[in-house]
């Protein structure tokens, strides 16, 4: 046997071993990251209550919303939570973080655009400790060096990466309809939320009046693969709100809730329902 093909059965040792699903041993749901609300389980254990989960660890998720929905806001709303455990502005949103760090990646905006929204986070919860919350700008940079990046802070620059955020993942590849790129960045976002048991929040644009979740086969992949789809869309009601909906989930649905911008320049979230006795702004 060649060194090549003893390598190979290595390998295959090793993912044998690793990827078997033993039926009869009992696994623990993941653990939760960031979640809305709360559902009553009932068990022959006996009732308990349990958070809705927006995303799990070691799982992928989508944000995807057409233009001028405010979805940046929408994440700054969720990095500042997921950093403080709750806050005035995220209503029945929690973050479960425990010891871990939130890694912020922005590929689209320039370096202050992208000063002002990681500073955004800061101003929901000036307690928030900036060593937990690591913030870059990629998009001076090129697609291929964008993702090599990624991937090297991860791996060598922080010790738990529990929350990733990329605003952008469009822009890790140069066509979102080639099906080798869009497979080859969805296969490594898997990778590195099993490797680092993180929850990996994908944003990504929807074109104008579509149903579908994003651009190209990229989408598609990202749909396939998402533990939970979250959608932004402009609310009916009231223009100043965006309402946001859970298209999708392996679990518990979450709720669909609304945020609006203050007056101050902050997301927060709606309280109230829709009246249609209540006059509204």
């Amino acid at each position: 046997m060649t060194t090549k093909q003893t390598e190979h059965n290595m390998l295959m040792q090793f993912i044998e071993e690793d990827c078997f699903v033993n039926t009869k041993e009992k696994i623990e749901y993941p653990p939760v990251a960031l979640s809305f609300g709360e559902k009553l389980l009932k068990t022959k254990s006996g009732d308990s209550l349990l958070p809705i989960p927006i995303g799990t660890y070691g799982n992928l998720s989508v944000v995807t919303a057409p233009p001028k929905t405010k979805k940046t806001f929408f994440i700054s709303l969720l990095a500042s939570v997921y950093l403080s455990g709750n806050n005035i502005y995220g209503g029945k949103i929690k973050g479960h973080r425990g010891n871990g760090h939130l890694v912020h990646f922005d590929t689209e905006q320039g370096t202050w655009h992208c000063q002002k929204v990681f500073k955004r986070v800061y101003e929901m919860d000036s307690n928030i400790d900036s060593n937990i919350y690591h913030t870059f700008g990629l998009r001076a940079i090129g697609y291929k060096t964008r993702l090599e990046f990624i991937e090297y802070y991860l791996s060598r620059k922080i010790n738990t990466p529990s929350l990733v955020i990329i605003d952008g993942i469009a822009d890790l590849v140069s066509d979102v309809n080639s099906l080798e790129e869009s497979n080859a960045v969805v296969q490594k976002l898997m990778q590195w939320s099993a490797m680092y048991n993180c929850h990996i929040i994908n944003v990504i644009h929807q074109n104008f009046g579509s149903t579908k979740l994003g651009t190209g086969h990229l989408g598609s992949f990202l749909e396939k693969k998402a533990e939970t789809v979250i959608s932004l869309e402009a609310n009916t009601v009231n223009k100043e709100w965006v309402t946001v909906r859970c298209g999708r989930s392996r679990g518990y649905a979450f709720e669909t809730f609304s945020f609006e911008v203050n007056d101050i320049g902050l997301p927060t979230i709606v309280d109230d329902l829709y009246d249609p006795l209540k006059k509204y702004g």
